[in-house]
């Protein structure tokens, strides 16, 4: 990593600092039961979890946004997540002792996440989360890859953008921290495709795993 360390980290949460794959998996495959289908394996869901909820529905059940059933079946799917939102999920190791010594030290950090509010604060809670501003997809009238939540993130934990790294596993992270004037950190541990080269993403740094990201803090 060049440069000064960063005064505060804002993650995404999804795939970056929770893996919330296995409950996700579980209310995806509970749609395919509900029409009669069998499971789908895990890692073909894994890849798509980033891509939300309708992605999910159209991987399970080809349904497009366009199509009449989509809504009903995402619906679905959101209720059976509900249902469950923290049994499997878990901050990736070793970010939950990172975030236990930036906390000590007293230094800020937030998340910013594409994830409704419904499911993001209760996660978190569940989780025992204490991240210092929280903005999640229906906090704003726009998401990621608009830069404003990730800016509305850093006014509130009371620092400059320049000063904070945002890290995520999706090119939309990326994106957003770029045009918020953040540090784009892409970290390589979590849901991307298997034909999406992370390392081609426009990030000023890039980490295959949560150790090396760990370490690098």
């Amino acid at each position: 990593m060049n440069g000064t360390g960063p005064q505060a980290l804002l993650f995404d949460l999804d795939g970056t600092l929770v893996d919330t794959a296995p409950d996700l998996a579980r209310a995806t495959n509970a749609l395919r039961h509900h029409h009669g289908l069998a499971d789908l394996p895990y890692p073909l869901i894994r890849s798509q979890v980033s891509n939300g909820g309708s992605a999910l529905v159209k991987l399970a059940l080809g349904l497009d946004l366009q199509h009449p059933d989509h809504g009903q079946a995402r619906q679905f799917l959101l209720d059976r997540y509900g249902e469950g939102l923290a049994v499997h999920s878990r901050v990736f190791p070793p970010l939950d002792e990172l975030l236990e010594r930036w906390e000590t030290a007293r230094r800020p950090w937030g998340i910013v996440t594409n994830k409704p509010r419904a499911y993001a604060a209760p996660l978190i809670e569940s989780l025992g989360l204490r991240p210092g501003a929280l903005l999640c997809a229906d906090d704003l009238p726009v998401r990621k890859p608009h830069p404003e939540p990730l800016l509305e993130a850093a006014r509130r934990l009371g620092v400059e953008a320049y000063e904070c790294w945002y890290i995520g596993d999706h090119l939309r992270d990326m994106e957003a921290a770029r045009a918020a004037g953040m540090k784009a950190i892409a970290v390589g541990y979590g849901y991307i495709a298997d034909d999406d080269d992370y390392r081609q993403w426009p990030a000023d740094d890039w980490f295959d795993t949560a150790e090396s990201l760990a370490q690098a803090l």
